[in-house]
């Protein structure tokens, strides 16, 4: 008798739950339409397959009507060139005016101005010092392209190296006592 009114009650309680759910997302369960979506038959699906067969894909990022004369190598080693390399001075320097350049870390950027090569050296968006410098050939045994460093330069002087695409050049300085 017990199983039979738990049956019983199990089946009041389940036809309950139906009455109400009327009205919502399954009573169109079995309607294709439902979302606004057309059936598609088979000849026209593979009929968008092969149209998409023949287009090549067009990067996003190439402005359309201009030739691209460069290479993806070429492209990235000019990226390259637009970030600042980093230079640790670990000791003060003195410069020919009597200033000095405090220890820390300084990004540096060779310019040309007026025919004369100079190495600006940066602390945040500010110039901390603009050093006159020599261009050169010399690669300084670097095998990268965009590079700087401190080198030694006998007792009392150090020379700072740098390079990148357009040329290298150094500045010697002398080192605060």
């Amino acid at each position: 008798m017990k199983k039979f009114l738990i049956l019983f009650f199990t089946i009041i309680i389940s036809a309950g739950n139906i009455a109400f759910a009327d009205g919502d997302l399954w009573d169109s369960y079995g309607d294709q339409n439902i979302y606004g979506q057309k059936p598609v038959s088979d000849q026209e699906f593979e009929q968008a397959l092969e149209s998409k067969k023949g287009k090549k894909k067009r990067d996003k990022n190439i402005p359309k009507g201009e030739s691209i004369q460069q290479s993806n190598e070429t492209d990235s080693i000019l990226n390259v060139s637009k970030e600042l390399p980093i230079l640790l001075i670990p000791l003060d320097l003195k410069l020919q005016d009597g200033s000095l350049i405090p220890t820390g870390h300084y990004q540096v950027e060779g310019v040309k101005e007026n025919g004369k090569t100079y190495l600006k050296l940066y602390q945040a968006h500010y110039v901390i010092a603009k050093l006159p410098a020599t261009e050169t050939n010399d690669d300084f045994g670097e095998k990268t392209i965009n590079f700087v460093k401190l080198i030694p330069h006998g007792q009392a002087h150090v020379q700072i190296v740098l390079g990148n695409v357009n040329f290298n050049a150094y500045s010697v300085i002398d080192i605060a006592d």
